[in-house]
């Protein structure tokens, strides 16, 4: 076989070898060309390759990506897919903001998806339900188990690089399970002793969709570390709710915080912004602000 070289899409890291789909559908196994060691090389990233036979071939460089997620380490992200459960374990939306704020910093479209529909929703995912579709972010309820809402969810990633996220035991694996057929994919109850899952998936692959476009498997997490470059006046952008009361603020540079004569509070009191949504706001701002103390 002639040596050229060809571009394809990392599926995933694994032993040391890379594994990439070029547009034929072909899958190589690949090892690293030394000037390539020194890249950082992501699922997901654009590779270009030599191959060697029709099974090998080494791994050149990379194409210059659009975007990265450091947790789970994946890159050209088109959707993230914010997953919790209407119950078992109960919905958490402090850490829902939380990775809200992530996908936005990171300027990816997030979507969230209430699994466990079979069940009774829970308060907090009543809450979310009534909350977050109001501020531009839809709401799937899905059930693995019943195959509910998995036509809707499909037709919201077509084409798309896609990317869970959500604490564990919210049945993100079995999801994938159903989305991409013909996977084995481990899965695991939640623990009855903890009330929460443990972790299942141990590295970041991407899967085939039906009808195109690729969905990821990743590690489930209960915290997140904030981005280091995330500032405190830059926060309140990925509210979108406090975007229309700002103007009222006594001070340009309101944080919505302690600051009197502030529009966004006076939104809260009328009940035009969320409470639950504040609350998270400003547990993440005093966060932020700590950070910017410890670094001064």
């Amino acid at each position: 076989m002639p040596h050229h070289t060809v571009t394809g899409l990392i599926l995933k890291k694994y032993s040391g070898f890379y594994y990439v789909q070029d547009s034929t559908g072909r899958i190589f196994e690949c090892k690293l060309r030394g000037k390539a060691q020194k890249q950082l090389i992501l699922t997901g990233d654009k590779a270009i390759v030599t191959p060697l036979d029709e099974d090998h071939a080494i791994l050149e460089g990379i194409a210059e990506r659009r975007n990265q997620l450091n947790r789970p380490r994946i890159a050209n992200v088109d959707a993230v897919l914010l997953v919790m459960a209407n119950d078992c374990p109960v919905p958490v939306p402090s850490l829902l903001d939380r990775l809200l704020v992530l996908t936005l910093h990171g300027g990816l479209a997030p979507l969230i998806i209430l699994n466990k529909c079979d069940l009774e929703a829970s308060e907090k995912a009543r809450q979310i339900m009534s909350v977050y579709p109001e501020l531009g972010i839809p709401v799937i309820n899905t059930s693995a188990k019943q195959r509910c809402g998995l036509d809707e969810l499909l037709k919201s990633i077509a084409g798309k690089i896609a990317v869970f996220a959500g604490p564990s035991g919210t049945g993100k694996s079995t999801l994938l399970n159903n989305l991409a057929k013909d996977l084995s994919i481990k899965t695991q109850e939640v623990s009855n002793k903890i009330g929460r899952g443990r972790h299942t998936t141990r590295h970041v692959e991407l899967y085939p969709l039906p009808g195109g476009g690729w969905i990821a498997d990743t590690p489930g997490f209960s915290t997140l570390d904030l981005p280091e470059d995330l500032v405190s006046r830059q926060l309140a952008a990925y509210y979108p709710e406090f975007a229309p009361h700002q103007d009222i603020c006594r001070f340009s540079d309101c944080l919505h915080y302690r600051e009197k004569e502030c529009g966004v509070k006076d939104a809260l009191q009328s009940g035009t912004v969320s409470h639950l949504r504040y609350q998270n706001y400003v547990a993440i701002l005093e966060e932020v602000m700590r950070n910017e103390r410890c670094c001064r």
